[in-house]
C-alpha cells in the first residue's frame, strides 16, 4: 500500500515525464508484437511473383540446388503438404515455358525455399535454370495439384520415385515423420540410371535412420558398382510387392513420380 501511495505522489508531482514513460512503453509493446506477427505466405494460386536466386550449390555432375530469398526473412513459402510450384520463364526464342517443381523445403523454413534440379541436355526448363546466376529471379506461381496430405489419412503409404521425381516424395515423408501426431508408415522405392545420379541421398537415408519403423527407401540402379546392396535394373512388380503395402481402404498403394 505504502509503494502505490509513493507511485501515486510521483504520478501527480510529476506529470509529464510520467506519461512520456507510459507512452514509450505502450509504443514499444505495440512495436514488438508488430515485429513478432508472421509475415503473410509467399505464394499467389492467382499470379506469378518473382524471387531472386542467391544461392546455387552443384551436387553432381548434372544437379543443382538453387535457393531463392523470400521478400521477409519471416515469410514462409505457403505450400501444402502434397502441392507443387509452377515455374515460368522465356526461352531463347522468347516463348513461354512452364515446369512443376516441388522444393525441398517446407513452411517451417522461413525466409528461402531451395529446389533441387538436374539439368537434362533436352529439357527447356532444366537449361533455362542451368544457365541461371545469383541474382536472377524467376517466376513462380501456386500451391498447385490435386493431392493434398492430411495427417494420419493413411496408415501407410508407398511410393515410386524416378531421378528428379524424388523431390514430392521427400517433401511429403519429411512433414510426416516430423509430425508428433501422425502414425504413418512410408516405403519408397527410388530407381536411377546410376549411384552418382542418386539425388538428396543424404536426407533420405537421414530420415531412415532417425525413424527406422515408419520410412525405408529402396535404391535400384540400372547400372549398380560391383558392391552395390539395393536393386538392380528396373523397379519390378516383384520388388513393389515386397517393399510396399499391400493395397486396402487405409494404405495408399503408391505415390508414382518419375522426372520430365
Amino acid at each position: 500500500m505504502a509503494d502505490m501511495q509513493q507511485l501515486t505522489q510521483l504520478c501527480l508531482a510529476n506529470p509529464v515525464p510520467v506519461i512520456v514513460a507510459l507512452v514509450v512503453v505502450i509504443v514499444s509493446v505495440v512495436l514488438a508484437l508488430r515485429g513478432s506477427k508472421a509475415a503473410k505466405p509467399f505464394l499467389d494460386p492467382q499470379q506469378f511473383k518473382p524471387l531472386p536466386l542467391i544461392r546455387i550449390d552443384r551436387l553432381t555432375h548434372n544437379t543443382k540446388r538453387f535457393v531463392f530469398a523470400l521478400p521477409d526473412p519471416k515469410m514462409c513459402l505457403g505450400l501444402p503438404t502434397g502441392q507443387h510450384i509452377t515455374f515460368l520463364a522465356k526461352d531463347d526464342e522468347g516463348k513461354d515455358v512452364y515446369r512443376p517443381y516441388t522444393p525441398t523445403t517446407d513452411d517451417d523454413t522461413l525466409g528461402q525455399v531451395e529446389f533441387v534440379i538436374k539439368v537434362y541436355p533436352s529439357g527447356k526448363m532444366t537449361q533455362i535454370m542451368d544457365r541461371l546466376v545469383v541474382g536472377d529471379t524467376m517466376l513462380m506461381k501456386g500451391p498447385r495439384g490435386r493431392f493434398q496430405y492430411s495427417r494420419n489419412m493413411k496408415k501407410a503409404i508407398g511410393m515410386i520415385a524416378g531421378g528428379t521425381g524424388v523431390t514430392p516424395m521427400y517433401q511429403v515423408a519429411a512433414a510426416i515423420l516430423k509430425d508428433p501426431h501422425d502414425t504413418t508408415r512410408i516405403s519408397l522405392l527410388f530407381g536411377n540410371l546410376t549411384a552418382d545420379d542418386i539425388l538428396i541421398k543424404q536426407e533420405l537415408d537421414a530420415l531412415a535412420e532417425a525413424h527406422p519403423k515408419r520410412f525405408s527407401v529402396y535404391y535400384v540402379l540400372n547400372t549398380p558398382p560391383a558392391s552395390w546392396d539395393g536393386g538392380s535394373g528396373f523397379i519390378t512388380r516383384d520388388m513393389i510387392q515386397q517393399r510396399l503395402a499391400a493395397p486396402g481402404p487405409l494404405r495408399l498403394p503408391c505415390a508414382s513420380c518419375t522426372a520430365p
